[in-house]
């Protein structure tokens, strides 16, 4: 079974530089996971807000540091999910185009 996870946008600290560590920018996070569907089924709400909490309440440096921590804590409070691949945006922080940064994880074998 696969729970896609699109568009989700919201605001938050995230960057290095010294305006994104005062003002909160927009994020999008797009979520693809898959899982073996039996008894119990991921509630992609849940999902979703425990991308958002994080991200907020973390005030990550990098986006590469945001995906590792969503990673880890999907993989955590969802273990019956096989593979994720997540997506974070920054939609405003280059006047010329949009930045995203992508990983994909495997966590059963």
């Amino acid at each position: 079974m696969k729970i896609y996870v699109e568009d989700l946008r919201f605001q938050c600290i995230i960057g290095i530089l010294d305006f994104e560590r005062a003002t909160p920018q927009d994020v999008i996070v797009n979520l693809e996971l898959e899982y073996d569907f039996q008894k119990e089924f991921i509630n992609y709400a849940d999902v979703a807000s425990n991308i958002k909490k994080t991200m907020i309440n973390e005030k990550f440096l990098l986006l590469e540091d945001a995906i590792d921590k969503i990673s880890k804590n999907l993989q955590e409070n969802f273990p019956t999910i096989d593979t994720l691949k997540l997506k974070i945006t920054k939609p405003s922080i280059l006047p010329d185009c949009v930045v995203s940064v992508e990983d994909s994880f495997h966590f059963k074998s």
